[in-house]
């Protein structure tokens, strides 16, 4: 699929964005039903950065039909290139959090899928308490491997048979991406990766403060948090993220 923007939509570090915010990106994922495959990924600085450094991991991304900016810098990016109102990032937690609200008036139906059975767990249980009425049709945590055929193959069936409109994943950033681009179609369903929103709407882990979230230092607050997990991701993968957004012109698209 060409990375070549299309009305609503920009090229950071050669991967196809779509120049939404909070509200329409929520929106977007509301108005989904079961029987309709969508492919979601969320975009931030270190998604971008694989996507430099990886054509495939890049080609993958543009092949999906919907890229959110989750990224303050992501968002920048489409600011400057040639979308005023992007004012903000299509956070994951939000999104999710947002989502879930939203989509109760219209008995929207999830199904939460990654991080440990305890993670898991906890998470349907506190966001059935922050937002009644909401649908969870399926929780489960898988293993930390890929999929054999057998547990594919019996995954689908669960699904299909759960019916949900809307199916998170939370599996880690590019591990994630590479279940949405693989059984998306065979879930049949609008697939959504949100990573770390499963910890934090889980309470494991605190969210960065609103004020260095605003101003695109919520990298800094993680990154002191968890260093040893996290010091690559950032200090490696912000420098190459810069690049590739100022190297776009001169990327070969694919």
């Amino acid at each position: 699929m060409s990375t070549s923007t299309r009305p609503g939509t920009f090229v950071c570090c050669g991967v196809r964005i779509e120049a939404l915010t909070r509200d329409p990106a929520a929106a977007l994922v509301v108005d989904s039903h079961y029987g309709q495959a969508r492919r979601t990924h969320l975009c931030n600085a270190y998604t971008l950065s694989l996507a430099v450094r990886d054509p495939e991991y890049r080609a993958l991304l543009n092949a999906s039909d919907i890229n959110f900016a989750d990224g303050h810098y992501v968002a920048m990016v489409g600011r400057r290139r040639g979308h005023p109102d992007m004012a903000a990032r299509v956070y994951g937690p939000d999104l999710m959090a947002d989502t879930i609200d939203q989509g109760r008036a219209r008995g929207l139906k999830h199904y939460l899928y990654g991080a440990s059975p305890t993670t898991v767990a906890t998470l349907a249980e506190k966001l059935g308490e922050r937002f009644p009425g909401a649908e969870f049709v399926g929780v489960e945590s898988p293993p930390f491997r890929d999929l054999t055929a057998d547990e594919a193959d019996e995954l689908v069936a669960r699904v299909a048979a759960a019916k949900p409109d809307v199916f998170w994943v939370g599996l880690g950033t590019p591990r994630q991406d590479l279940f949405v681009a693989e059984y998306t179609a065979r879930l049949n369903c609008t697939v959504v990766p949100v990573g770390a929103a499963f910890d934090f709407h889980a309470g494991n882990k605190p969210s960065a403060p609103e004020f260095l979230q605003r101003h695109g230092m919520e990298w800094a607050y993680r990154l002191a948090t968890e260093p040893r997990r996290l010091w690559k991701r950032y200090l490696v993968g912000n420098p190459v993220f810069i690049y590739g957004a100022l190297t776009d012109r001169w990327r070969k698209q694919a």
